[in-house]
């Protein structure tokens, strides 16, 4: 038998397809992120089947169990807090472990919160980059949203109401200011989208109180922009927010097509100024 990886409802329990209903009722065992989340879900639904915990943070214990029951003929329905496992939850560890035995799965899709979010943003649908959780640690946070400054794809980030305020301080040091939408309880009877710029949105909440909920941002991508200035002033204005002298040669040699030593060269004259 096979693992069935089931996307749920994100919001308005009305999304559960006949066939999500149909497969929660059937399989022998339902693998959740959350059983008191999900016990929610097969309660609305009258569900009865057995639940056991999954994370692939969570240890070996539950991994080994579901590949046991796979083996054996058992059929297992994977399920996170809401949306499709895999994405930004739970999941890779075990589909990974199912390539490595020879065992199959399947998809029963449904509701993602970055795919509304990105149709409602108003920005470009094509191409775009999920990116989802930032790292929570500054620097390493900045490194990441570096990595992303030049891309043309419309990005889509996952992040929690206490760290707004932050990311988008950092998003518009990084990344200047762009066009962006803010979109929070997806699907729900108070689902809102908030389409502002980045300097906008970070001094909205330094103001107002925080919205609630699990957030969704959606960033306009680079375009097709040409880099301004001197490679000296890009090398300043990274080593300023507190990149390494190497970061920021990597960063500046990728940006604009240009070899690192071009830039170690001028990196070297600044240090003489």
């Amino acid at each position: 038998m096979s693992l069935k990886i089931c996307a749920t409802p994100i919001g308005n329990l009305k999304e559960a397809s006949p066939r999500l209903i149909e497969v929660l009722r059937t399989v022998d065992m339902i693998a959740a992120e959350d059983t008191r989340h999900t016990r929610k879900l097969l309660t609305h639904f009258d569900i009865g089947t057995r639940m056991m915990h999954y994370s692939d943070h969570h240890g070996a214990k539950g991994l080994e169990e579901i590949i046991a029951l796979l083996k054996e003929g058992k059929q297992v329905a994977l399920v996170s807090d809401a949306g499709m496992p895999l994405i930004s939850d739970p999941g890779y560890e075990l589909v990974r472990r199912l390539v490595e035995e020879g065992l199959e799965w399947e998809v029963i899709s449904g509701p993602s919160a970055l795919i509304n979010a990105l149709v409602l943003s108003g920005l470009p649908t094509q191409p775009f980059y999920f990116e989802g959780f930032l790292p929570r640690k500054k620097m390493e946070r900045r490194r990441k949203l570096a990595s992303l400054r030049e891309m043309e794809a419309t990005l889509i980030f996952y992040e929690a109401p206490t760290r707004l305020q932050v990311v988008l301080e950092d998003m518009l040091l990084i990344f200047g200011n762009r066009r962006m939408a803010l979109c929070r309880e997806l699907t729900k009877m108070h689902e809102e989208v908030i389409r502002l710029t980045l300097c906008e949105a970070a001094d909205k909440w330094k103001e107002e109180e925080l919205p609630r909920g699990e957030l969704v941002l959606v960033v306009d991508g680079a375009g097709e922009k040409k880099a301004v200035g001197s490679v000296e002033d890009a090398l300043r204005e990274l080593l300023g927010i507190g990149f390494t002298k190497k970061e920021a040669i990597q960063l500046v040699a990728a940006e604009r097509g240009v070899s690192k030593r071009e830039v170690y060269r001028a990196a070297l004259k600044l240090e003489e100024i």
